[in-house]
């Protein structure tokens, strides 16, 4: 039974959406999942988020939070008797916010360019930009990781969410290009901290199918290609 006391809004295919939900899964909370519709935005949606319009919004009783980062860290807070997400030492947590910004600011950028580049030439090196975030990133999950098999230490956390969410689209384009993005040879931390974060309970039936997610995003790329509509 759904609890209408918490809601989210948004999209199944949306890594952003995804970020609320297991931080809801991560705490245990049962909640009502209302599915936006692509091509249109629900009244609720535009009430809920004047400034973006933009899913996700996780709801709690009658108050609209908005922007998945800030949701997660909404949702540790709130309901602190759970599993922790964010790191409790301050260091460790200033770190975890870097890299989750550099995760949204410049790799996600990258990785969602590949589709959008111009020639071969500038597709190739939108690829390898995202190769040589992964390896950044290979880095960052030696030192938050400390060795155990998450960036948040035993149990998935804020960092992993920030991250993992985006590996369902990390296949589409693999699949949809050739390539191997993540991989075992340069980012073999990673790779093996992605199968462990897939198969996760948390997660695991959040994860979208590959071939789904694949037809959804030339969907996508249709709408972005087509001209404008004429007045």
């Amino acid at each position: 039974m759904a609890n209408k006391e918490v809601r989210v809004l948004g999209s199944w295919a949306s890594p952003f959406v995804m970020r609320a939900r297991i931080a809801l899964n991560i705490k245990k909370l049962d909640y009502e999942f209302l599915q936006e519709q692509l091509g249109s935005k629900s009244e609720l949606l535009l009430k809920s988020n004047p400034v973006h319009k933009k899913m996700p919004v996780l709801i709690h009783g009658d108050k609209p939070i908005c922007e998945s980062l800030v949701i997660v860290q909404y949702v540790d807070e709130v309901w602190s008797s759970g599993p922790s997400i964010l790191p409790s030492d301050p260091y460790d947590r200033a770190i975890a916010r870097f890299w989750a910004a550099y995760i949204d600011d410049k790799w996600f950028p990258s990785l969602s360019g590949i589709p959008r580049a111009q020639g071969e030439e500038a597709k190739m090196a939108a690829i390898q930009q995202v190769r040589d975030g992964l390896e950044l990133l290979e880095d960052a999950f030696v030192k938050c990781s400390k060795g155990k098999p998450f960036f948040g230490g035993d149990s998935i956390g804020y960092l992993d969410i920030a991250l993992g969410c985006f590996l369902g689209w990390l296949r589409v384009k693999e699949k949809s290009n050739g390539v191997k993005l993540l991989d075992e040879t340069k980012t073999p931390n990673l790779a093996k901290w992605a199968v462990r974060f897939c198969s996760d309970v948390a997660v695991k039936d959040l994860m979208p199918d590959t071939d789904k997610l694949a037809d959804f995003a030339k969907v996508l790329m249709a709408k972005f290609r087509a001209p404008p509509p004429s007045n």
